[in-house]
């Protein structure tokens, strides 16, 4: 659905005003307040970014992993929760426990809305990636920032979407070691670490998991668009 088509179905102000706003470049998502997400409404703001659709497939994967591999309920965290997508569409699919914890405050309040909103029950809580997380789990999943800052991205990305979810060091790689180096102390003797990834960052991650995990298989998976996307680590 164009912008334009979908303001004028979703957007309950005045359009007018809403409009100016779409010309201006600012997202219709952002504008109208919401965006559905594996078929679940989320609120969405200037806070958190907007759930892409190549999230969707990180869940969607992640769902068959889990119901292929545990036949328990299972616990489950989040990292870099933002709009608390990721968190809230897990719950509502797999019996789970989910933790799901972000740096920002702002956007923790946005995913406490979408848990309400989504009628489930999820334990957010503010942590710079693993930092303030003493506890064992079962699967880690994360859609880190991992876009490098000499990056070029769209204008209507880098403008309007929060850069503290966006960017990282190290060639968009620095919150993936971060999650990496820690993770050994936060697992169940089996575990799924899921990551969405950069489409140029498959093969140096893992060769990275692979110093620390070499006991688990880790594996590379393609979006829809045949891109490298996916990064999981199992054991």
């Amino acid at each position: 659905m164009k912008d334009m088509d979908y303001l004028k179905k979703y957007y309950k102000g005045n359009i007018d005003d809403a409009i100016e706003k779409l010309k201006k470049g600012i997202p219709v998502q952002y504008i109208v307040g919401n965006v559905s997400f594996y078929g679940f409404d989320f609120n969405v703001n200037e806070n958190v970014l907007i759930p892409r659709f190549e999230t969707e497939q990180l869940v969607e994967k992640t769902v068959k992993l889990i119901n292929d591999k545990f036949d328990k309920k299972v616990s489950i965290i989040d990292i870099g929760t933002g709009s608390g997508c990721i968190a809230v569409t897990l719950k509502k699919l797999i019996d789970s426990k989910v933790d799901a914890v972000d740096i920002s405050e702002l956007a923790l309040n946005v995913a406490r809305e979408n848990a309400i909103k989504n009628e489930v029950s999820v334990n957010f809580f503010i942590s710079d990636m693993l930092d303030n997380v003493d506890k064992k789990y079962d699967v880690i999943i994360s859609n880190p920032p991992y876009i490098s800052y000499d990056e070029e991205i769209m204008d209507i990305v880098k403008n309007n979407e929060p850069s503290i979810a966006l960017y990282a060091d190290d060639e968009g790689m620095y919150f993936y070691k971060k999650i990496l180096d820690k993770a050994r102390n936060n697992f169940n003797d089996r575990f799924i670490i899921a990551f969405e990834i950069g489409y140029m960052q498959g093969d140096k991650l893992k060769e990275y998991a692979s110093k620390n995990y070499s006991d688990c298989n880790i594996f590379i998976e393609r979006d829809l668009q045949g891109k490298d996307r996916f990064l999981f680590i199992m054991k």
